[in-house]
């Protein structure tokens, strides 16, 4: 019997839990989150940018201080992927009133997280500015088919890549953003069944942690488990399962 991948299984007869990754099955949906911090009125924005490292974020901010454009490159890490991936998305201020003031910028486990600090701009309007940000969250974001990366500029827009190897063998990539490298795990079942589970703690400002799980392979019953190698980086767990 040959390794076998297995594609993407929705969770239930509606589809899948969040259709921005097959394999999320709880916490917030959506590739976004967005924020308004009543304490103080700043915005927070999550960015799910699986793959991409801190030293490769760039941020802009527009001319007129209303929007903020960030981008980020995740490199092709392991030879089997089947490109680099560059990300880039815009988010900005709704409202006449502010502008843009200050950014914080967080980047880790392949989620990129911005603090924006604004300040009143237009005296003439006599209250406090509640605006939010430019940009959706995903409270909604379930169906049968799962959605392209929307910010994925080059390369891959979906969060799982599977290719059979000239030997064989069985890669794969799956994204996990908010994951960290200690808290992937995967096992293998009795019927051979290989399962990967990752956990995301909530971190700062995101309304609750996310759990991955999901069956991504079959293995002969006397395989040897401990010869598959399990690479996690940057939000995204790859498998290399050679042939039996």
């Amino acid at each position: 019997m040959p390794v076998m991948n297995i594609g993407p299984v929705p969770q239930s007869h509606d589809g899948f839990y969040a259709r921005n990754n097959p394999y999320q099955v709880n916490g917030p949906k959506g590739f976004t989150e967005f924020k308004l911090m009543e304490e103080n009125e700043d915005l927070y924005a999550r960015f799910d940018f699986p793959g991409v490292t801190k030293e490769s974020l760039r941020i802009l901010v527009e001319p007129l201080k209303k929007a903020v454009f960030v981008f980020g490159d995740a490199p092709k890490e392991f030879r089997h992927d089947s490109s680099h991936r560059k990300y880039g998305t815009v988010t900005g201020l709704v409202c006449d009133c502010c502008e843009i003031s200050n950014i914080q910028c967080f980047v880790g486990d392949g989620v990129v997280r911005l603090i924006l600090s604004k300040k009143k701009i237009n005296l003439h309007v006599p209250f406090s500015c509640s605006s939010h940000l430019r940009g959706h969250n995903g409270h909604n974001a379930e169906g049968p088919v799962t959605l392209p990366h929307p910010s994925v500029l080059e390369g891959s827009t979906s969060a799982y890549e599977s290719k059979h190897l000239p030997n064989g063998g069985l890669f794969l990539r799956i994204d996990m953003p908010g994951v960290p490298n200690d808290r992937f795990m995967m096992t293998v079942e009795s019927d051979g069944g290989i399962t990967v589970i990752g956990r995301a703690p909530p971190a700062m400002h995101d309304s609750s942690g996310r759990e991955y799980r999901g069956k991504v392979a079959v293995v002969p019953l006397a395989y040897d488990n401990r010869r598959i190698k399990v690479i996690a980086k940057h939000g995204v767990i790859r498998l290399i399962i050679p042939p039996f």
